[in-house]
């Protein structure tokens, strides 16, 4: 019998995260490298505090708070261009569409251009058994590794 709809992910992922708590003051330096403030989500005693205004990114790894953190504060970053695993995901795209040419499958998958960052700022490996397509240019930021794996494949168009 056939199945209808989307095939199910059969693995999951999981977002890195660099517990501070302890840790006081303004500055604090990140484990991975972000490119801006909307790379990374970060709580303090739980509650998500606002890109650019309640902290901003120094270089690519320091992170400034406008308010002072107390050691006893709960506080974390959420990575979120840093997923660890993989998930066999569903047919009918993903990523981020602009130029409104309608829904397909309840998205905007058709719409006309799928847009994606000019650099890449987390360690990436193409698996031997992949193929991989991004738009150029692509920069590959200080300190991240792109790795192609003998037999996978990438263009750069």
């Amino acid at each position: 019998m056939p199945y209808i709809g989307n095939i199910p992910a059969v693995s999951t992922t999981s977002i890195e995260y660099q517990d501070l708590t302890g840790g006081s003051g303004t500055s604090f330096t990140l484990d991975h490298p972000v490119g801006s403030p909307q790379d990374v989500e970060v709580f303090v005693n739980n509650v998500r505090q606002e890109p650019g205004v309640a902290y901003t990114i120094a270089g690519s790894t320091g992170l400034t708070m406008t308010g002072t953190i107390a050691t006893t504060d709960d506080f974390y970053v959420v990575f979120q261009g840093k997923a660890t695993g993989t998930t066999t995901g569903t047919s009918g795209g993903g990523g981020v569409f602009k130029g409104d040419n309608g829904t397909v499958n309840g998205g905007k998958e058709g719409d006309i251009f799928r847009v994606h960052q000019q650099q890449l700022d987390t360690d990436t490996t193409i698996d031997a058994d992949e193929n991989a397509l991004a738009a150029g240019p692509l920069t590959i930021a200080t300190g991240v590794t792109l790795t192609v794996t003998s037999g996978g494949n990438l263009v750069i168009a």
